[in-house]
Order: structure tokens, then sequence, then C-alpha cells
């Protein structure tokens, strides 16, 4: 297990000890059975779901072989030698350059790509990015991701929750101070966790795409394009969608929205160019 994947785990358990803790400060109310029943109820739904929500959420329409033979033949090339099955392929109509990957796991997984960005890139660079997806969809990312946003949305409810129970379950030791400081903090650091988890992972996504695709140079080449592209032509869809999906894409693809870089769930893309630009000069991909 690298640094990367080391450093995963690491906020993964903190997320679940934030959990932890504010069972504690709420402990023994029935209305905390509740909300973790229903959080995780949600997330079961979104892990079985989550690739067809998410693709009705940007209109995606598949597509095939005879409709789209160059992309559909790359992908297939790119999936045959991270020895992946064939996922399913998706056209998002939208002008901006991005692309995601979904799917509960490699048998069921699906790679989108937007109109824009079949006509921005070159073949070269747009192979560095369809390795990248299929880079997440080889590690389980949305597996991962899935179990960290079942930790947040579950603190998110409790604190919720929390304005109908009595602090510490009646517990005459509790302080109501102490337990509203924890109560407003944790759900914010659990995001911050999330976000965290998420950079980690588009890390470990360059390294690995970088590898299928052979050319680490042509990934850092479209990541600087789709950035650059992502602050000039906006993504129509609802404020839902940038809240729950930017992590999917290789850039944020609402870099230009304000609220969107509080808990950025990507790394600086020049860092991420830097990386790669060494790899492609040492063969190595170095880890902070």
């Amino acid at each position: 297990m690298n640094k990367n994947s080391l450093r995963t785990v690491f906020l993964m358990t903190l997320a679940a000890v934030l959990f932890m803790l504010v069972g504690q400060v709420l402990g023994g109310s029935t209305g905390l059975v509740i909300a973790f029943i229903v959080a995780m109820g949600m997330n079961f739904f979104s892990y079985w779901k989550s690739d067809k929500m998410v693709l009705r959420m940007y209109k995606a329409k598949e597509a095939d072989r005879q409709s789209h033979p160059q992309l559909y033949n790359m992908i297939e090339e790119l999936a045959r030698k991270a020895d992946l099955p064939m996922p399913a392929v998706y056209i998002i109509p939208q002008e901006q350059p991005n692309a995601f990957a979904t799917g509960r796991n490699p048998e069921h997984s699906a790679v989108a790509v937007t109109e824009g960005i079949l006509r921005t890139l070159d073949k070269q660079q747009l192979r560095g990015v369809i390795a990248h997806e299929l880079a997440h969809i080889q590690n389980r990312d949305i597996l991962t991701q899935t179990m960290v946003t079942t930790v947040v949305s579950a603190l998110s409810m409790l604190a919720q929750f929390a304005m109908f129970i009595p602090f510490g379950g009646g517990d005459r030791d509790s302080n109501p101070l102490v337990a509203l400081v924890v109560l407003i903090t944790a759900p914010i650091a659990a995001t911050m966790l999330q976000a965290a988890i998420s950079r980690t992972r588009e890390y470990e996504a360059d390294r690995v795409g970088a590898e299928i695709s052979g050319e680490p140079e042509q990934l850092a080449a479209a990541l600087r394009s789709i950035e650059k592209a992502a602050e000039q032509i906006k993504m129509n869809v609802s404020e839902t969608a940038m809240r729950s999906t930017s992590h999917m894409f290789p850039v944020n693809p609402f870099s230009g929205e304000r609220f969107m870089s509080l808990f950025s769930s990507h790394p600086e893309t020049q860092d991420r160019v830097d990386k790669l630009m060494h790899m492609a000069r040492t063969g190595e991909y170095q880890f902070d």
C-alpha cells in the first residue's frame, strides 16, 4: 500500500471517528438510530443507482461503435490495457471539455465525455483523460467516495436531529456548549475530509492513468486545456449537480463558482502537471 492509499485510509478513519464523536455527544437517543439508518439507506440506494442518477443529471446519451467509432475503439483499447471490462460509453451534451467515470464496480461502469472534449482535445490528450477515468474505475474510487459520503450525510442528519434531541441523551454531566460546538464543526470537518480524500484519489488516478496510456505528458497537457476551458465555459447543470458531482471530473468543471472553491475536491492542476511531467522524464510518480 503506497503513501497515497495510506492517507486515504487515515482520512476515512478520521471521518468515522467524527461520526462517533457526534454520536457520543447526542448519545442514547432513538433519533440517532433513525438518523443513521436513514443516512445509510440513502447512500445504499445511491451506491446502486448513482451511475444512472448522475448520467440522467447530465442528460448523457449512450454511444456505441456505430455512432462514435473512434471514441468507442479508443476506450475499448485502453480498457483492454487496464485489464478492465468494456464500460458503457456516454456523450454529455455540454460545450465545456470534461469527462467522468461512474458505476459501482468495474463490471457495472460507464465513461462519459462531453461533446466539448471531443472537439477540443487531440487524440493523444483524449487518450490521457480516458485512461485517467479508467483508473478511477480500476481503483474503485466510486466505492471509496460513497463510503465517505455516508459519513458526511449521517453527520449532517445528526446535526439536524440535534435540534429535537437533548444533548447527551439527558446526561447531566454533558456540556451543552461543547456539544453545540461539536455539532456545528463536525459536519464541516467531515466535508473537508471528503474533499481531501477526493484529492488523494485524483493523484492516484493521474498515476495509474498515465501508466495505462503510457503518455503522462499528454494527460498533463489535457489537464491544462480542461482547466482553462472550465474557467471560460460554464457547465449548464443544476446547483445540486454542482455540489454533488464536482469530484467526479478530472478537473473541477465549476471552478468559476465561488462556493465550489471553499472545499476543493481537486489538487492544484499545476502540481498535478508537475508530477506527470516528472513521471514522463523519470518514469516515477512522486507523491508528497
